[in-house]
């Protein structure tokens, strides 16, 4: 069996290349950039920007059994709430989506999966930070809260078109908040986990960590070990419709920051700021992967942070620079 991996050089790209791998696949990753953290372990790996056509047409002078679209313009809160970044992020993202379709349609290659996110569900249902509606049933009428939202929106309807024009088997998740170990943790576009374990060990013994906003608003959080479980279900599964994956174990930010603190073993207080924060309430709805695939994650948020926040500790320590 063979598979390309687009955003092979990404977190969770990365991470999908090795499960794929340990199943027995020969793998072409593609992606700008190499992995910052690890060794990619695909058969052969593509260094190009994948907005440029040219690129994506060299990846398909072969088929796939199995693409898998992960590349995308995005960051975390400081990155996608700032409003600096919108034009990047929608149009680098969605040349990417079109170049992907363009030649998995051409070469053969009709199976293929998209990463959107739970940034496509509407800011009105996202208001209360206890009650928040992320049902996949709820992204109409769409409201999302932020450009890349709108264009993850965008896309999916772009994959689900070409299912219904071309005979193509697209298979579309709304990721919600993946972490875990080789990921971004510094830089501006590392999520919430991370940031949270970067500020935790950067702190004097008896510091602060900085919060933004008032450390009440609510996410939850997937380990990455659970997202590519569920990547590859879904990827293999008759679910022709977008899906969650996501966890359903909702918490403060703050909450998130007293857990980094644990682990960090010192007496931090929080202090906070203003800052970028996206909707004020966020969870996982999987009602419908539980009925539709028979799985859904289970995996404990302290277990996933805690493999983080070692992970990040190390890269911490030998970093040059000692980031904030």
């Amino acid at each position: 069996m063979k598979a390309l991996v687009c955003g092979a050089g990404g977190f969770i790209g990365g991470h999908l290349v090795k499960r794929l791998k340990a199943e027995g696949y020969w793998v072409v990753g593609a992606d700008q950039k190499e992995h910052d953290y690890a060794t990619s372990l695909a058969d052969a790996f593509v260094l190009g920007d994948l907005r440029d056509p040219r690129i994506v047409q060299t990846l398909f002078d072969q088929q796939f059994d199995e693409v898998y679209q992960l590349a995308a313009d995005m960051g975390g809160a400081g990155f996608v709430f700032s409003g600096e970044n919108d034009a990047d992020v929608v149009t680098n993202s969605a040349q990417i989506n079109l170049n992907i379709l363009r030649y998995c349609r051409e070469s053969g290659s009709k199976r293929v999966f998209f990463s959107s996110s739970a940034c496509v569900y509407p800011e009105y249902n996202q208001l209360d930070p206890a009650n928040p509606t992320c049902s996949e049933n709820s992204a109409y009428p769409a409201e999302p809260d932020s450009d890349y939202g709108w264009e993850k929106l965008f896309s999916e309807r772009l994959y689900a078109a070409h299912a219904r024009n071309y005979g193509m088997t697209c298979r579309i998740a709304r990721y919600h908040n993946i972490f875990g170990p080789e990921g971004t943790w510094q830089g501006g576009r590392e999520k919430a986990p991370a940031a949270m374990c970067r500020k935790a060990i950067a702190a004097p013994a008896d510091g602060e960590i900085e919060v933004w906003g008032d450390g009440q608003q609510t996410r939850s959080f997937l380990y990455i070990d659970e997202c590519i479980e569920g990547t590859i279900r879904l990827m293999r599964s008759d679910i022709d419709c977008p899906i969650n994956i996501g966890s359903e174990s909702m918490v403060t930010i703050d909450s998130l920051a007293q857990i980094a603190i644990g682990l960090s073993g010192k007496q931090l207080s929080i202090r906070h700021v203003d800052g970028p924060q996206g909707v004020r309430g966020r969870n996982s709805d999987n009602r419908m992967i539980r009925d539709l695939l028979g799985w859904a994650p289970a995996e404990d948020l302290l277990a996933g942070m805690r493999i983080t926040f070692d992970w990040i500790k190390t890269e911490y320590d030998r970093s040059p620079s000692r980031p904030a």
